[in-house]
């Protein structure tokens, strides 16, 4: 006889001192594929059963005689901090639900249930449970045997397979004598990558990066070839160049985008020739350094409208490395901010906060103009400001919602919202234009959705109060 597999491996627990609503609650479980539950009336014994048993998610009522709901969560954050908790709630107890939020709980549901709403909220901490898990063995991950060297990575946290493909690229050019171009938006990681590529090489030289931005063609010049003495006032002696302290190693120039027509011909002649004249010489000197450069412009477009040279480009992109933005590798999310976390920690002299599940799913819905970069300084701040074992994410909230009001509308955006946006809005003569209670349903549905079914970051989604969502979610579950 075959043994039947449980779903999922560990058990999800159910805690209410009401028997018909902990029936009610494993039917619905058993509904959406969840075999493997276990069902305790009395809140005395969960801790006991805890202790023993490893689960999944907890799923218990907020009001219950002997051990309160409230007390529970705390115990459970403090010992098990990764098990996602859901509160259930009566009518006229949402403002302690609240407050369980801020102290770890993943996320509330009032009774009596909405079944579509109960699974689905279920289903999302089930998975994020599984992200969480993922992340504690971070330390341990490296990356696929399929790299010969993935120490050389060490700094860059990454589980993206765009990365990983990058990583592989990496190894693969590491030593070519040719240039290397990476592009990708600020704060992605262009200059990680640049070590990385530093690392890989096993060359013996050091690793010299230069901020190319705001230099005009001389500071440009001098900072990289070096000066003689008396090349201008106050060149009071020899002074070598940068380019020099990279030899047999690798020059990093960054956000070469911003180089002055005259600077791009000298870094044209360096990467062709192999030299370069330090400022009041007549004799060149020879580059025994790698060049990789990087650049958040589109060059491409940069060259085409003539701002920036074509011979110059093409040489520069040998080798071409492109490195998505955050929002496209959301998988990256959960092992950076555990990462982040750990460095805030580390920093302060703190022990590392455990995360409240609410924040990945925070945090993924939010467009990171500033990518990894801006990820951890919010980890940073919020790390700083920590005082309890769950850490508050009342300040990222706060934040992203500022950056979001104020970030300025792309072209593509507008072009989008001249277009109508993303809704498809049918011809005239179709008869199909929709409600604005089609188009209200079409939108909470879509928030909830991308929120996980969390009220609170769907709300803010939408740039509604959780109450004023609420509200809309009962008048549509009632038709």
């Amino acid at each position: 006889m075959n043994k039947v597999e449980l779903n999922p491996k560990l058990p999800v627990l159910i805690v209410d001192d009401e028997t018909y609503h902990l029936e009610s609650c494993s039917a619905l479980l058993y509904g959406c594929g969840v075999s493997n539950q276990v069902r305790i009336s009395d809140s005395r014994e969960v801790i006991p059963f805890l202790s023993s048993t490893p689960v999944e998610l907890v799923v218990m009522d907020l009001l219950m005689p002997h051990v309160g709901g409230r007390e529970l969560l705390d115990k459970i954050a403090a010992r098990w901090p990764e098990i996602p908790v859901i509160i259930m709630t009566g009518v006229g107890e949402v403002d302690i639900a609240v407050d369980c939020m801020r102290n770890g709980a993943y996320d509330y549901l009032q009774k009596p249930v909405d079944g579509s709403r109960f699974t689905s909220t279920v289903t999302r901490a089930l998975e994020f449970g599984g992200l969480r898990r993922e992340n504690s063995s971070l330390k341990h991950y490296l990356l696929s045997d399929d790299l010969e060297n993935p120490e050389t990575f060490r700094e860059i946290v990454s589980k993206d397979r765009v990365m990983r493909a990058i990583f592989q690229y990496v190894e693969s050019i590491a030593k070519s004598s040719f240039p290397v171009l990476i592009t990708g938006e600020t704060g992605v990681g262009k200059e990680l990558i640049a070590k990385s590529i530093h690392l890989a090489s096993k060359v013996k030289g050091e690793f010299v990066p230069v901020n190319t931005a705001g230099l005009d063609d001389n500071m440009f010049s001098d900072t990289l070839f070096g000066h003689q003495k008396g090349a201008y006032t106050g060149a009071d002696r020899d002074r070598k160049g940068l380019i020099e302290r990279a030899a047999g190693g690798t020059l990093f120039l960054d956000e070469i985008g911003d180089l002055t027509e005259a600077s791009q011909v000298k870094l044209l002649r360096l990467l062709q020739e192999r030299e370069y004249y330090p400022l009041g010489s007549d004799l060149p000197k020879m580059s025994l350094a790698r060049i990789v450069t990087a650049t958040q412009k589109d060059v491409h477009q940069a060259q085409e409208k003539g701002e920036f040279r074509s011979d110059l480009f093409y040489r520069l992109q040998t080798h071409h490395i492109h490195i998505p933005p955050l929002r496209e590798r959301l998988d990256d999310i959960p092992p950076l901010i555990d990462h982040f976390l750990e460095l805030g920690a580390m920093d302060l002299g703190k022990k590392k906060p455990t995360p409240p599940v609410e924040l990945y799913t925070l945090l993924s819905n939010y467009h990171f103009p500033g990518n990894v970069r801006e990820l951890q300084s919010l980890i940073q701040d919020a790390v700083s400001m920590h005082k309890g074992k769950i850490l508050s994410i009342i300040g990222i909230r706060e934040k992203l919602a500022r950056n979001r009001k104020s970030s300025p509308v792309s072209e593509e955006k507008k072009a989008a919202s001249n277009n109508g946006g993303r809704l498809y809005l049918p011809q005239q003569e179709t008869g199909l234009f929709p409600t604005l209670k089609e188009v209200e349903k079409y939108l909470i549905g879509e928030a909830m959705r991308r929120a996980g079914s969390n009220q609170t970051i769907a709300a803010e989604m939408l740039g509604l109060s959780r109450a004023a969502l609420n509200k809309r979610l009962n008048r549509e579950a009632k038709g």
